[in-house]
């Protein structure tokens, strides 16, 4: 079994951070994982996306040339990778930031306002939980709780206050995903 998910979007969407959580997820779980990010020079608006592989076998490369999983939080993202994704593979979007539906019929979509979600639970830092919770719901290779211990073991100290509201964005994202699998 190899999982290759390529999670995409602007700086400071926490794109980068989702995929980390994913990683320890699936590392603390017994998994082979590799991270790999991708990132323009700017601080926040730039460019920013990372693969994660998940396999039960040693991973030959961290490079992903048409991933199973996309996570798109916004809509250049969703323009540049939607291609890649291979057919049968699942692409979960951010309506909250696209012009568009997703266009391909031979892939699982799942399309959800995670910016308002974000916003309605108090936090709109949290839209990149929101789409992980929906992204946990169709990924059969890690739980919602297991994605959660991750964060409860490995978020800062400094950041620990934030805990909780990442389990709700999470909750909320998988609630949601729930509604509205394509």
């Amino acid at each position: 079994m190899q999982t290759e998910i390529l999670i995409a979007g602007f700086g400071g969407q926490g794109v980068l951070f989702a995929g980390q959580v994913l990683a320890y997820a699936a590392m603390d779980s017994g998994y082979e994982v590799t991270w790999f990010p991708s990132y323009g020079p700017e601080m926040r608006g730039g460019t920013a996306n990372c693969t994660v592989i998940i396999a039960d076998e040693e991973i030959g490369s961290p490079l992903v040339a048409h991933p199973q999983v996309l996570m798109a939080l916004n809509a250049p993202s969703l323009d540049k990778f939607e291609p890649q994704v291979v057919p049968g593979g699942l692409i979960v979007a951010n309506a909250s930031l696209l012009n568009r539906e997703v266009e391909r019929d031979d892939v699982r979509a799942i399309i959800l306002k995670a910016n308002h979600i974000a916003e309605d639970l108090g936090d709109r830092r949290m839209a990149n939980m929101v789409m992980l919770g929906a992204l946990l719901t169709q990924l059969p290779v890690l739980t919602l709780e297991q994605v959660k211990t991750a964060l409860k073991e490995h978020l800062p100290e400094r950041k620990q206050y934030l805990l909780e509201a990442n389990y709700r964005a999470l909750d909320a994202g998988a609630a949601q995903a729930a509604e509205l699998i394509v």
